[in-house]
């Protein structure tokens, strides 16, 4: 009995492991990521707790830019890794990881549209011995309580103080300047702080243009990035397309 019971054991294992594999990379950082929303993956399709579906990879292969920006499936926002840590040289042309984003897909995770994502807004306060701001951001996928965490991280440092008062913004039912996609800050998941100290590609070559080439520039200290991303924020100081007040909740690609 005590071998029966081994093999049966053994084979059961074999099963999930056989299971997962079957999963893609990144499709099972998102269920690790969500567990909130996500139940699983099967078939192409990444699988909703509410019992939605939403379509994994559309078969399009050698997307261009533009069209990885515009029209991604869910598998696309893999495409590039991001750099966790210090940059060791300014983004290529093109390197922009984080910025591919299958808008069905944020939109299964924290609302449809403006009235459902303001449903889940909530108020934190922001560094509250240094700063004391209030700001509103989802409680969704744990978002709030993350930023509460880098809140907390950054409020021991008061040599960061000037980046970190004046908050840009957070929630923002808004596109992206210049295009039709809709802005993570319309989710609720994302914080700009402190503008005075930030540089945007846009005001640099004070066009909208995605296909311009731009001349990097940070004045944002590591320390603030380490922070976020020690709890889930991407920051769009990685990006060629600079944005370095930006930070927004994307675990999966840390």
């Amino acid at each position: 009995m005590k071998y029966t019971c081994a093999l049966l054991l053994y084979l059961l294992v074999g099963v999930a492991e056989r299971q997962t594999a079957a999963i893609p990379a990144g499709a099972q950082k998102l269920i690790a990521s969500y567990p909130d929303a996500i139940a699983g993956f099967s078939n192409n399709y990444v699988l909703f707790k509410d019992n939605a579906k939403l379509l994994w990879d559309d078969g399009i292969k050698n997307k261009s830019a533009k069209q990885l920006l515009e029209s991604p499936d869910v598998e696309d926002m893999f495409t590039q890794a991001y750099p966790k840590g210090d940059m060791l040289a300014s983004p290529q042309k093109g390197i922009d990881p984080g910025r591919i984003r299958n808008e069905a897909f944020l939109k299964k995770l924290y609302g449809e549209n403006r009235s459902a994502v303001n449903k889940n807004l909530v108020q934190i306060t922001w560094c509250p011995k240094l700063v004391g701001q209030k700001i509103t951001v989802t409680r969704l996928n744990g978002v709030a309580q993350q930023l509460m965490k880098v809140s907390k991280e950054l409020d021991e440092h008061p040599e960061l103080k000037k980046y970190l008062t004046n908050i840009g913004g957070t929630f923002n039912w808004r596109y992206i300047n210049g295009t039709k996609r809709l802005s993570t800050h319309s989710f609720g998941t994302t914080i700009d702080i402190n503008t005075t100290y930030s540089d945007y590609w846009e005001w640099a070559c004070k066009c909208t243009s995605e296909d311009v080439k731009v001349n990097y520039r940070n004045r944002i200290p590591q320390a603030i990035v380490d922070a976020f991303e020690r709890h889930g924020f991407i920051w769009g100081g990685k990006w060629y397309l600079y944005d370095t007040m930006h930070f927004e909740y994307r675990p999966e690609l840390l």
